[in-house]
């Protein structure tokens, strides 16, 4: 079987979230490739000399190199690492991420074409972004979506007597971490019962800030920092209703394992999102940063019958592409 440098931000193990690099790398492993990873370091610094590093020890002895690339700065780390594919050689693959992405390729066109254009492919993990790359003029694409390992997700019974909210991302600004509190405290003026949970990882000042504005309006939410998969998976069990609240978004992994759980969700209609969801179909939709209409849309889940049920029902449907045991095929076909 191949054997593949695989170049992102392996960091879980400094508290942030598991990223493709984790997750996809592992997936790969267990079909009998051999995986070699930069970097872990936690000093950004650091990190780009061991990308570089590594890219320079295996450009020889691998077939691929795959590359996450983002739109912030480490779309930096990607430019570099793919010149360096380019002077060594070796096929380099970039795997595209972030809701803000195409902006980044419209805002540094000639770095973009540099890194896309050279590329052996490109893998969008999203129609939102294949159709952004296609029509920026970058035409060696492939859409390969998003996984996860279905079997994974038990869904549990849910009652819908009082919203029990849950909230599952980084905090970080451009997944807007208030706006959870805010519709949690307009909830409460409905349901004096409502919870909610947010787990996550600090990213930026968004978790002090979201805490401190949950103290000042004192309303109590629970906040449990970074939780494995199985701890995460394991507290679902405990709430009805999954909002996503980003300004920016591609396709979250999150929101995949909240619909996969069975758990309605209601979501911000921002940059993918529309891809994955439908309004009224798999999901309930709002506008950017629009706190009343969040709360609006979650309130009717406790109100309009048969809505639940019907949007789970097709959420379930929806995630069946998604599955490893599918998605598999396309990326062996792709790197054998």
């Amino acid at each position: 079987m191949n054997k593949l440098l695989y170049i992102g931000n392996k960091l879980s193990d400094h508290g942030y979230t598991s990223t493709s690099i984790e997750t996809l790398g592992s997936f790969l492993e267990a079909e009998g490739f051999t995986v070699y990873y930069a970097s872990s370091k936690k000093s950004k610094p650091l990190r780009m000399l061991e990308m570089i590093y590594m890219t320079f020890k295996y450009a020889k002895k691998v077939d691929y190199v795959l590359i996450d690339t983002y739109s912030t700065k480490n779309f930096w780390y990607a430019f570099i690492i793919s010149q360096l594919c380019r002077m060594l050689k070796v096929k380099y693959i970039p795997k595209l991420h972030g809701g803000d992405l195409p902006s980044r390729i419209e805002r540094s066109k000639f770095f973009s074409n540099l890194i896309f254009n050279n590329a052996f492919i490109n893998i969008a993990p999203s129609y939102y972004l294949y159709e952004a790359f296609k029509n920026n003029g970058y035409t060696n694409l492939k859409y390969i979506p998003n996984t996860i390992e279905l079997q994974l997700y038990p869904e549990s019974v849910k009652t819908f007597e009082v919203p029990s909210i849950l909230w599952v991302r980084s905090f970080a600004k451009i997944y807007n971490p208030i706006m959870a509190v805010k519709v949690f405290i307009n909830l409460k003026k409905i349901y004096p019962e409502a919870t909610l949970c947010m787990i996550g990882p600090k990213k930026d000042d968004s978790f002090e800030k979201t805490k401190r504005f949950a103290q000042k309006h004192k309303v109590e939410v629970t906040f449990t920092g970074k939780l494995s998969k199985e701890d995460w998976i394991a507290k679902s069990k405990d709430y009805n209703v999954f909002i996503n609240t980003t300004h920016f978004d591609n396709t979250p992994i999150s929101v995949i394992e909240a619909m996969a759980l069975g758990l309605p969700v209601v979501s911000t209609n921002v940059g993918g999102i529309p891809y994955l969801l439908k309004h009224e179909s798999n999901a309930l939709l709002v506008s950017d940063d629009d706190t009343d209409e969040m709360t609006q849309q979650v309130n009717r889940l406790f109100t309009e019958q048969n809505l639940v049920q019907s949007i789970t029902k097709n959420a379930k449907e929806t995630v069946q592409s998604f599955d490893w045991e599918i998605v598999k095929k396309e990326w062996i076909d792709l790197l054998i």
